[in-house]
């Protein structure tokens, strides 16, 4: 039977394009099918969303030939701050300082606003001849068999090819249809995410505020701009975000405080329910998820795209090789290899984010006392704290040769 493609990929937010230019450079013919119209998103104006790409995440853009189209508008994170404290208070005395300087390769990650994250993927995949991309429509349905998966599209065509994969986030209907369960729960809290305009530098330093509601991060954009991640209880966040521009301002100031001197709101506010949610299997015949659709996190410390990305330099990784080697790259024993990389990674740092959260989104002065010694103690030894930074560049672990 013909294929009309060797690996049809369903999503085609961020890590869709990504795992498209790796498999084309890898020689495969790829067909991204994604729900919302590409021009319209590429033309986007300034909204206020940026992602925290860990230094491993900007080697793999480097290598998919995706980092210098956007290398000049994204934002170095020199340094980040780690404290703990309430609103309207000011931090604990103790906290984590993690200094770029301190370990070789750089800064340890980079700020980049989505819309041109986006619009220079699309660029890259319409200057590719391995990749058809498909807007406007999605994956309605699936078929496996023993050659390969044949999907039916939202507009009544259907598509042949030797590997399906998901990358259509937590609801993601690939992984449904293909009957993988779901193990999660929700945090009870949601995140409020904008831009703001400040009046003094940030110089590159991200801030990681823990408070009882939840954790605020302040993350250093281009041109005097922040990215803001504030967490607060679910009914706590429906009022603020019920509020004018000027009174959500007001909340969020003494929260943010005053070391950036007057601040204002820049683009448009959003909420995201903060939640759990990890397929039981990463794999299932024919089919392999990646990203959202594998593994939806909490947002502590930006690591949601990051561990998304990892997925596509290990999957890539797996099929070019297994390709190479002449055998079939969608067997059951091919794919068992990439959800075996990455499922044990998975699950330490969801493990990591579920507890950070938890220990530090109460007021337990028992708590508050033991976690803002231990954060003294990292902070005091350098060997440590080294260890704590290279983890937050993506560096440790067992990387893909697209991130080394």
């Amino acid at each position: 039977m013909s294929f009309d493609t060797d690996i049809l990929i369903a999503g085609g937010g961020l890590n869709g394009p990504a795992l498209a230019l790796a498999l084309a450079q890898a020689g495969f013919d790829v067909t991204v099918v994604d729900a919302r119209a590409a021009p319209a998103r590429a033309a986007g104006n300034f909204d206020g969303r940026g992602y925290a790409l860990a230094l491993a995440s900007k080697r793999l853009l480097t290598a998919i030939g995706v980092w210098d189209q956007v290398a000049d508008q994204a934002e170095p994170m020199r340094d980040i701050k780690v404290s703990d404290g309430r609103a309207g208070e000011g931090p604990a005395p103790f906290f984590m300082h993690f200094d770029h300087r301190e370990i070789e390769e750089g800064p340890m990650g980079f700020m980049l606003e989505d819309r041109f994250l986006y619009r220079a993927f699309l660029t890259a995949m319409e200057a590719e001849a391995k990749i058809t991309l498909i807007s406007g429509t999605e994956v309605t349905d699936q078929a496996v068999d023993v050659s390969g998966v044949t999907v039916t599209l939202s507009d009544g065509s259907s598509k042949r090819a030797r590997l399906l994969v998901g990358c259509d986030g937590r609801q993601t209907g690939v992984g449904t249809r293909a009957k993988i369960k779901r193990t999660g729960w929700g945090y009870g809290q949601t995140a409020l995410v904008c831009a703001i305009k400040h009046e003094k530098p940030h110089n590159g330093v991200a801030h990681q505020f823990f408070m009882p509601p939840g954790p605020l991060a302040i993350l250093p954009l281009p041109n005097n701009m922040c990215s803001i991640v504030w967490s607060e209880s679910d009914a706590a966040a429906k009022a603020i975000n019920a509020l004018s521009d000027d009174d959500y301002m007001a909340v969020l100031r003494p929260r943010f405080g005053d070391f950036l001197g007057e601040i204002e709101l820049a683009g448009s506010r959003f909420t995201y329910p903060l939640s759990l949610s990890v397929a039981n299997e990463f794999v299932a015949e024919r089919v392999a998820l990646v990203g959202d659709a594998a593994h939806g996190m909490h947002p502590i410390a930006g690591q949601g795209l990051n561990a998304g990305l990892r997925d596509v330099a290990a999957l890539a990784q797996i099929l070019s090789e297994a390709q190479q080697r002449g055998e079939d790259f969608a067997s059951a024993l091919v794919l068992a290899r990439y959800q075996e990389w990455r499922r044990f990674d998975t699950a330490t740092l969801v493990a990591t984010t579920d507890l950070t959260n938890k220990l530090f989104s109460n007021d337990n002065p028992l708590l508050r006392a033991a976690r803002d010694l231990g954060m003294g103690v990292v902070g005091a030894m350098p060997g440590l704290r080294r260890t704590f930074m290279r983890e937050a560049a993506g560096l440790n672990g067992d990387l893909p040769k697209l991130m080394q």
